[in-house]
């Protein structure tokens, strides 16, 4: 873009008219005055109109010098909801955790909006001073908030947080947050799978669909087998979107006790679910699993027939005989 056209866009950034002023911040990334155009955004994000602070903050995603996040952080809390989102959005792009300094103050902010938003912002920087206060946002009477909370904690991975988050995964009134817990929960591993086990498998019955879904996922992560049982029974759920995350965290755990099950759902009247089933037995490696997909060569999903030939080629290859367990 010419410094001519550039030097018009300065102009237009202080044009009264705002719906000029935003083109011109639109415009701005793509200019060839690559020193300016920091510069210029964050004088836009003082603008009067919100579309226009909108617009620059979106635009400053990718820049961390402490000039920029000095004038991005405030706005934090902004009158208007659209730009606090586009702010968190923003500065959850941030990948240096030195970066979290200016956040950190709006984690314990008395506006939960400002709070969220904070949460949200500094959770993939994974720094150790947001642990206490997404700890002590998990109380929050606004599920947004103990939604990002679980978020920051799920990133953090400590050990400290489990207890807390299998409380929230079993009990939040909020089907969503429980949701993201039960998620959080996965980084648990095998070592401590026993204290976890119980929250899981009450989400594996959860009320909501999608707290079941997430814990049939979850159950993997740990990796432990303490929970095949439960995804066995999973396999029979309603939806068929748990019954697919169950199957494929069968598969996972390589749960030589869920051939049987499995082995049924590759006539399920849903392919995803017979997808996941052929794979699963393949990855189980279980011989028993021979005469199902075979019958899966003839699926008229040529999906499920091309998988059907890989699990049974593995099988071949490296399966073991039917086990009891």
């Amino acid at each position: 873009m010419s410094q001519i056209l550039h030097q018009s866009i300065r102009q237009r950034l202080q044009d009264s008219d705002p719906g000029v002023r935003r083109v011109a911040v639109l415009e701005l990334p793509y200019t060839d005055e690559e020193d300016d155009v920091a510069p210029l955004l964050t004088a836009a994000l003082g603008d009067s109109s919100p579309l226009v602070r909108l617009e620059a903050a979106k635009a400053l995603e990718g820049h961390e010098d402490m000039d920029v996040l000095t004038a991005l952080v405030p706005l934090l809390k902004d009158s208007d909801a659209d730009v606090r989102a586009a702010v968190a959005y923003t500065l959850a792009e941030l990948k240096e955790p030195a970066s979290a300094g200016p956040i950190l103050p709006y984690l314990v902010d008395a506006d939960p909006g400002v709070k969220a938003a904070a949460l949200h912002a500094v959770k993939a920087l994974r720094v150790d001073e947001a642990f206490e206060p997404a700890l002590q946002a998990l109380s929050d009477a606004d599920p947004a908030v103990r939604r990002e909370a679980v978020g920051v904690l799920g990133y953090l991975k400590r050990p400290q947080a489990i207890a807390d988050l299998t409380q929230i995964a079993a009990h939040d009134p909020e089907p969503e947050v429980r949701r993201v817990a039960v998620g959080a929960l996965g980084y648990a591993g095998e070592s401590t799978a026993v204290s976890v086990h119980p929250a899981l498998s009450r989400a594996l019955v959860d009320s909501a669909w999608q707290v079941r879904e997430e814990a049939a996922t979850t159950f993997a992560k740990t990796r432990s087998t303490l929970g095949v049982p439960d995804l066995i029974r999973a396999m029979d759920d309603a939806y068929w979107q748990v019954r697919v995350k169950a199957a494929r965290s069968l598969g996972k755990l390589k749960a030589t006790m869920a051939v049987q099950v499995l082995s049924e759902a590759t006539t399920h009247a849903v392919s995803n679910l017979r997808k996941e089933a052929v794979i699963a037995l393949g990855e189980i490696g279980d011989t028993r699993a021979i005469a199902p997909l075979e019958r899966a060569l003839k699926d008229s999903d040529p999906d499920v027939r091309k998988l059907a030939k890989l699990a049974l080629t593995s099988i071949q290859m490296n399966g073991n005989p039917g086990a009891a367990s």
